[in-house]
C-alpha cells in the first residue's frame, strides 16, 4: 500500500515509482491495442470448487513458559513427493464471490485476523471502531509469514508439524484520504490536525506480530495467551546494524550516534534465514514521511535533497496519514523529516529520519528481549521479500531482492562469511545474522537482449559510482543507504516493480514477481516513460470494462540462472517462466504463455517454493482483471531455464521500421503443471505463504477485503463491498478484516498434492 498524496495508478495504487534516470532501454514503439474477449470463459466457481463458510475456532489455552533463547534443529530434508502426485485437484474456477474459494477435498479456516487480542488482558475484538489497545493485537493488513517450529517442551522445533509461531508482516491500514477508517467509530478524521488518539491507533497497527498456533482437536487455531505473542510495532526500538550503524547519515534526535531507530514500517515480504531467524521487507515507506515547501533551500540544496528526491520525498511532499500533526510528543515529530533545527548534523531533528527505513529486517521468533536489527548491508529501498540461494559448505551465501517501485531493480548480496553447517543451530540467532548479514557484497542486476545478465557490485570503489554526477557518495554506508542512486550510477536495468522472490528448492534457480508497469508505454515519451526490452518485453493495451489500462497490466515472473560460481556469480542466464494474461489475449503479443481459463492470471506478487512438494506458489494483487475474478493463488511446477524458446515481438513504430524485442518464455504450461488453487474474497490481496515442515497445514494470508468500500459508507454496512470474514463466521461486527487462514486437505495429505 502506498500514500494517497500520489497520483493514483490506472492499474495498482501500489504502482508508484521514482526512477527517472536515464537507465539504457530499447526504442520508442507504438502499442498494440488488445481488447479482452472470452472474458468469462470458465465462468464461477465450479462444482469441484468449495466457499469457506466455516468457523473459525476462537482462541483458547496458553504456555506459561517463558520465551526461550533456544538453539534452532536443522531443517528435516525435505519429503518431495513424486511429481506424478502433484497438482491432483480440480482446477478452481474464477470467482467474484465475497469468500474463500479452495478445491472440492481441501477446508479453508481463519485463524488469526485483525484486532485479535495476544494476551488474556486485552479484552475480544468488538470489530466497531471502539476497539483499543492495539499494541497488543493483531496488526492489519496481513502480508509475509513464516513458520516457526515448537516442540512440546515449548522450545524451538523445526520438526514440529502441530505447534508453532507465525511471524506475521502488517503492512499498512486501508485508508481512503488520511484516516484507516475501519479502526475508527465514525470512520476517522483527515483533516490536519489529526487527532492523536487516532494516530496511536494507526501506528500501532503496522510492524510485525508472532503469535503462537497449534493444532487442537483436529483444527488449528492460535493462542491467544501464549508467552511467545508479541508485536513489533512504527515505534519498538530496532537496532541499526552493518555499515549504515553510527553513520552520519543515521544521526537523528532520538539517536545522537546513529545507532538505532524507532520501529519499522510497510513490512511486505518476509524470509526465513538458514539459520532460524525471521526477516521482514520494509517496502513503500517514504509516503509515512512529510517535508515542507521550503525545505530544499533550508538543507542548503545540499546533496540530501537529491537523495529525498529519488526516494520520492520532495519538498512539500504530504504524508500518507499526518502522524506528524498529532501533537508535539516526539513520536509524533519524527514524521516531519524536514530542517528544522539548527545543528550541523541533525541530532535536533529528523532530517535523517528516513535513512533509518527501507531495509530488511532480522528478528529471534522466539525471544521477545532481542531487539530486531536492521541488516544496512542488503541496502536501503522498498524491499519485498529476502530470499537465501542454496547452501554449499565453505562458500558464501546470497540473498536476492526486489525494489517494489516500477522502473526499479533487482539486487543480490554476498555475504563475506562462508557458510558453515554447524551455524543451521546457533546458540543465539541474531548473532549469527551479524556474521553472514553485516559484511558482504551489494549487487544489482544487468539484463541483456541475448537472455545473459550481470551482477555489477554496488561499492565505493566502482569508478562509475565515484565519478556519478547525479550524486556525491561519500562512504560505501552512503552507497547502502542510497542503494537506488548507486544503481542508477551502474546503469542496471529497470524492471517492472520486481516484488517477491523465491529460489528453487530443487536447483536454486531465483524466481521474481514483476507485478506490472503502468509506465512500460508505448511511444515512451519523458524519463519515467520505458518502452519494453527483452526481460520486460510487453506493452500493449488492456481492457477493463472499457477503460483502458496501458502498460504491462498482467506482469510476469522472471527467473535466473547462477554461473558456474553460484552464489559468487557475476553472470547468468534468464527468461520468463510465465506471463499473466488473460486467457483470451492475442498469443503473439500479450498471452505468451498459453495460459487457459484454469491457470490465467494478473499480477503476480507473493510468490514461494513448497520445501516439501517443491510446488511453486503465485499469489495476485490485481487490479487489472477483478471485474472478472477476485485475486487469487495459483500452484505451478517449476521447469528450468532454458526449457522454452526465444520469441521475438514485432511492433509498428511512428519511425515506419517495426521494432522486435526479443525475449525467452518459458515452455508453455500444461494443465497439469499449472492451475488456479485458491480465490479470495472481494477487494482482497492474495499474499503470506509458509507451511508445516510437513507439508500438510498452508498458512496464507487475506489482506484488506472490503478496501473498495468508501469511508463515507462506513456506517452503512449494506454498502461495504466485503464483509468478510464476518460472512464466514469469524469474530464480532461486519466490517471487513485482514486475516490469517489455514488450509488443509481433508485426507490428511499434503496440500497439492
Amino acid at each position: 500500500m502506498n500514500s494517497k498524496d500520489r497520483v493514483p495508478a490506472a492499474i495498482d495504487p501500489d504502482d508508484i515509482g521514482y526512477n527517472d534516470t536515464p537507465n539504457e532501454h530499447f526504442s520508442d514503439i507504438l502499442d498494440k491495442r488488445v481488447s479482452r474477449r472470452n472474458l468469462l470463459r470458465g465462468g464461477a466457481a465450479s462444482a469441484a470448487s468449495v466457499m469457506l463458510g466455516s468457523l473459525g475456532l476462537s482462541a483458547c489455552g496458553g504456555d506459561s513458559t517463558a520465551a526461550p533463547v533456544a538453539p534452532v534443529v536443522p531443517p528435516v530434508p525435505p519429503v518431495v513427493v513424486p511429481v506424478e502426485k502433484l497438482l491432483s485437484f480440480t482446477a478452481v474456477g474464477k470467482s467474484l464471490a465475497d469468500a474463500v474459494v479452495v478445491p472440492a477435498g481441501y477446508t479453508a479456516s481463519i485463524i488469526y485476523a485483525l484486532g485479535d487480542p495476544l494476551n488474556a488482558a486485552t479484552p475480544a475484538y468488538k470489530n466497531d471502531g471502539t476497539d483499543t489497545d492495539f499494541e497488543n493485537r493483531a496488526g492489519d493488513h496481513h502480508d509475509g509469514m513464516e513458520f516457526f517450529g515448537l516442540g512440546a517442551d515449548g522450545k524451538a522445533s523445526s520438526s514440529s508439524v502441530g505447534r508453532g509461531l507465525l511471524g506475521v508482516n502488517h503492512e499498512a491500514t486501508t485508508n481512503e484520504s488520511r484516516a484507516s477508517f475501519f479502526i475508527h467509530a465514525n470512520g476517522g478524521t483527515n483533516t490536519l490536525p489529526r487527532p492523536a488518539a487516532e494516530i496511536d491507533k494507526e501506528t500501532a497497527l503496522h510492524g510485525v506480530s508472532f503469535v503462537e498456533v497449534r493444532k487442537a482437536g483436529g483444527k488449528w487455531e492460535y493462542v491467544k495467551d501464549s508467552s511467545f505473542n508479541r508485536r513489533i510495532t512504527c515505534l519498538t526500538e530496532c537496532e541499526l546494524s552493518g555499515p549504515v550503524r553510527g553513520n552520519a547519515l543515521a544521526v537523528t534526535k532520538y539517536s545522537g550516534n546513529g545507532t538505532k531507530i524507532r520501529g519499522t514500517l510497510n513490512n511486505c515480504g518476509t524470509g526465513k534465514t538458514p539459520w532460524g531467524s525471521f526477516v521482514s521487507g520494509e517496502e513503500n515507506w517514504s509516503g509515512y514521511f512529510t517535508r515542507g515547501a521550503a525545505d530544499d533551500a533550508a538543507r542548503g540544496n545540499d546533496k540530501s535533497v537529491a537523495s529525498l528526491k529519488r526516494y520520492g520525498r520532495n519538498q512539500g511532499a504530504s504524508s500518507r496519514h499526518g502522524w506528524e500533526s498529532g501533537g508535539a510528543d516526539d513520536k509524533y515529530a519524527r514524521w516531519n523529516i524536514g530542517k528544522l533545527g539548527a545543528s550541523s548534523n541533525g541530532s535536533d531533528d529528523y532530517r535523517n529520519e528516513m535513512n533509518g527505513m527501507g531495509y530488511i529486517l532480522e528478528a529471534d521468533p522466539y525471544n521477545k528481549t532481542k531487539a530486531a536489527k536492521k541488516r544496512t548491508a542488503l541496502g536501503r529501498y522498498a524491499h519485498e521479500s529476502a530470499a537465501f540461494g542454496k547452501l554449499v559448505a565453505g562458500q558464501p551465501l546470497a540473498v536476492y531482492m526486489g525494489d517494489d517501485s516500477r522502473n526499479e531493480y533487482i539486487y543480490k548480496y554476498v555475504s563475506g562469511a562462508v557458510w558453515n553447517a554447524a551455524d543451521a543451530t546457533p546458540s543465539d540467532l541474531l548473532a549469527t545474522g551479524d556474521k553472514y548479514l553485516d559484511s558482504g557484497k551489494l549487487y544489482v542486476a544487468k539484463f541483456a537482449a541475448d537472455g545473459s545478465g550481470s551482477w555489477i557490485e554496488l561499492a565505493i570503489g566502482n569508478p562509475k559510482i565515484a565519478a556519478y554526477a547525479g550524486y556525491a557518495f561519500a562512504d560505501q554506508a552512503d552507497v547502502l543507504v542510497n542503494a537506488r542512486l548507486a544503481g542508477d550510477a551502474v546503469g542496471a536495468t529497470k524492471m517492472d516493480r520486481p516484488e517477491w522472490c523465491s529460489v528453487n528448492p530443487a536447483n536454486g534457480e531465483v524466481y521474481f514477481s514483476l507485478t506490472n508497469n503502468s509506465n512500460r508505454n508505448v511511444n515512451a515519451s519523458g524519463s519515467s516513460q520505458l518502452v519494453p526490452d527483452s526481460a520486460n518485453p510487453r506493452a500493449y493495451t488492456d481492457l477493463k470494462g472499457s477503460s483502458e489500462q496501458k502498460g504491462n497490466p498482467n506482469g510476469h515472473i522472471l527467473r535466473v540462472k547462477e554461473g558456474a560460481a553460484g552464489a559468487t556469480a557475476l553472470a547468468f542466464t534468464w527468461d520468463v517462466y510465465l506471463f499473466g494474461a488473460e486467457s483470451g489475449a492475442a498469443a503473439d503479443k500479450v498471452n505468451l504463455s498459453s495460459l487457459t481459463s484454469d491457470q490465467d492470471f494478473s499480477s503476480p506478487d507473493g510468490l514461494a517454493f513448497s520445501p516439501s512438494t517443491g510446488i511453486i506458489w503465485i499469489q495476485t494483487d490485481d487490479g487489472a482483471y477483478t471485474d472478472v475474478t477476485n485475486c487469487m493463488m495459483l500452484a505451478g511446477l517449476p521447469g528450468q531455464v532454458g526449457d522454452g524458446k526465444k520469441v521475438s515481438l514485432s511492433y509498428p513504430t511512428t519511425a515506419g521500421a517495426p521494432l522486435l524485442v526479443d525475449t525467452y518464455v518459458g515452455k508453455a504450461p500444461s494443465a497439469d503443471t499449472l492451475k488456479r488453487f485458491l480465490v479470495g474474497p472481494v477487494d482482497s490481496e492474495i499474499t503470506g505463504i509458509c507451511e508445516t515442515p510437513d507439508g500438510k497445514a498452508l498458512f496464507i494470508n487475506i489482506q484488506h477485503p472490503g478496501e473498495g468500500t468508501s469511508q463515507a459508507n462506513i456506517g452503512d454496512t449494506t454498502k461495504y463491498s466485503s464483509l468478510w470474514p464476518s460472512n464466514a463466521g469469524y469474530g464480532a461486527g461486519k466490517r471487513p478484516r485482514s486475516a490469517t487462514i489455514v488450509i488443509t486437505k481433508n485426507d490428511g495429505g499434503r496440500i497439492g498434492s
